[in-house]
């Protein structure tokens, strides 16, 4: 889960593949992009945690701050927070959802189950790896029923849509409303 020497690789045999230059990079458990989105939580917790104490408690952090300072924990802690979100419904959004073979939405986050054409395509490196050591059948599980299925996929584009529309306030928000 820690990034490594091949997740600074992999971006750029990434965009390789899409010219035809290269082949495709042969991912493992995690690929660079969602071990990217996983860390980004821990810098905004961070931010967001650190002004948040200075708000709630300003006469202890006055006096441990230099002067001067003061003026900078709102703005810090509402640019934070616009960067979530903002970082959220785009970077997040298309990693999870509008990518061609995830759309509208990987289901993986709700079933906790990959389709084994989807595993192979996905996470060669893993899929390799678990045939290799003979572990591959332990970890096969019955699809689940239709049903199921497509209630998720109902979810889905509901999530997708109030996503959509949250980029679109935010964006209006940019330019009309945030002064």
């Amino acid at each position: 889960m820690l990034f490594n020497k091949k997740d600074l690789e992999e971006p750029h045999r990434q965009h390789q593949v899409v010219p035809r230059k290269g082949a495709a990079p042969r991912h493992g458990r995690w690929t660079y992009w969602e071990k990217f989105d996983y860390f980004a939580v821990f810098w905004g917790i961070f931010v967001i945690g650190s002004t948040g104490m200075m708000l709630c408690f300003p006469n202890c952090s006055r006096a441990s701050c230099p002067a001067g300072s003061s003026t900078s924990p709102p703005i810090i802690h509402s640019d934070e927070a616009l960067l979530a979100v903002g970082f959220i419904f785009t970077v997040h959004f298309f990693n999870t959802h509008l990518r061609p073979e995830k759309f509208p939405m990987d289901i993986v986050v709700f079933t906790g189950r990959m389709d084994l054409d989807e595993f192979k395509r996905d996470k060669p490196a893993e899929y390799e790896a678990l045939v290799q050591s003979g572990e591959l059948e332990a970890y096969l599980v019955d699809p689940y029923p239709p049903i199921v299925i497509r209630t998720i996929r109902a979810f889905a584009w509901t999530a997708l849509a109030i996503g959509f529309s949250v980029v679109v306030w935010i964006i209006y928000a940019m330019l009309f409303a945030y002064r």
